[in-house]
C-alpha cells in the first residue's frame, strides 16, 4: 500500500499517523505539505491527520479545506481512491463536503480527551473489515469540536445505507445518534473523530486502532 498524510500548519498526528501505516504496511508513508498541487504518483490511501490545522481560527477544518493539496486529495477521492480523515481531517472533510453533517463544539463546551469505548456499526467496509467479528473496541478521542450534526433526513439516509461505521458507547461529546465516524456513499472515504493511530502500538497497550489501517491494507 502507497499511502501519503497530509501536512497542515497545526497538524499534531502526522507522524502518528504515518508511524501507524509503516508498522502495518511495512512502507514508509509520504508526507505531503498542504501547499503542494499533487499527491506521489500511484497512492492508494491519502490520510488527514488529527491536530488544529490553522489553530481552528475560523472554523475546524475551514481553511485547511481551502488548501491547495485538497484539490488533488478530491480529484483522488473522486477517482475512487481511498481517503481517511481522523479528528481534525474528518472535519476538513465535512468542510469539503467530500462528507456530510459537521462537526461542532462538544457538548459541555470542554475539550475531552480520554479512551472511548466504540461500537463497530458497520464490519463490512474498507475501513474495518480487519475487525471481522468483533463488535466493539476502544480508540482514544481528544477534541474540542467533535459533536456530529446533520438534519435529521441526512442522519437517516447515513444510517439507512449503513454509511456510519462507528459510534459512541458512551458519547463524550453530545454527537448525533451517537456517531463517531461516517463515510461517502461510495465507501471509499471515511471521516472519524476518534485517533486509530493512538492505538496501534502494543508498546504503548493499545491496539484498538490497529484494525483500520490492516483493513486499508487489505483494500489497497
Amino acid at each position: 500500500m502507497k499511502s501519503a498524510v497530509i501536512v497542515f500548519p497545526g497538524s499534531n498526528c502526522d507522524r502518528d499517523a504515518a508511524r501507524a501505516l509503516q508498522r502495518v504496511s511495512g512502507s514508509p508513508a509520504s508526507m505531503v505539505w498542504h501547499k503542494e498541487t499533487a499527491l506521489p504518483d500511484g497512492v492508494d490511501l491519502v490520510v488527514l491527520p488529527g491536530g488544529f490545522s490553522y489553530g481552528d481560527y475560523l472554523r475546524s477544518g475551514a481553511m485547511a479545506a481551502k488548501s491547495p493539496v485538497m484539490r488533488a486529495v478530491i480529484a483522488h477521492a473522486e477517482r475512487g481512491g481511498l481517503v481517511l480523515g481522523i479528528c481534525n481531517g474528518f472535519q476538513v472533510l465535512t468542510e469539503t463536503r467530500l462528507l456530510p453533517g459537521a462537526l461542532a463544539r462538544n457538548a459541555g463546551l470542554k475539550f475531552s480527551c480520554k479512551e472511548v469505548p466504540l461500537a463497530i456499526a458497520n464490519n463490512n467496509t474498507v475501513f474495518t473489515r480487519a475487525y471481522r467479528e468483533a463488535r466493539e473496541t476502544e480508540i482514544p478521542i481528544a477534541h474540542g469540536d467533535g459533536r456530529f450534526v446533520a438534519d435529521e433526513a441526512t442522519l437517516d439516509r447515513l444510517e439507512g445505507d449503513g454509511r456510519v461505521v462507528f459510534r459512541y458507547l458512551n458519547n463524550p461529546n453530545g454527537s448525533a445518534r451517537d456517531i463517531a465516524g461516517v463515510m461517502n456513499e461510495r465507501g471509499n472515504v471515511m471521516g472519524m473523530m476518534p485517533h486509530p493511530e493512538r492505538a496501534s502500538d502494543p508498546v504503548l497497550g493499545r491496539t484498538g486502532g490497529t484494525p483500520v489501517f490492516q483493513s486499508l491494507l487489505e483494500a489497497a
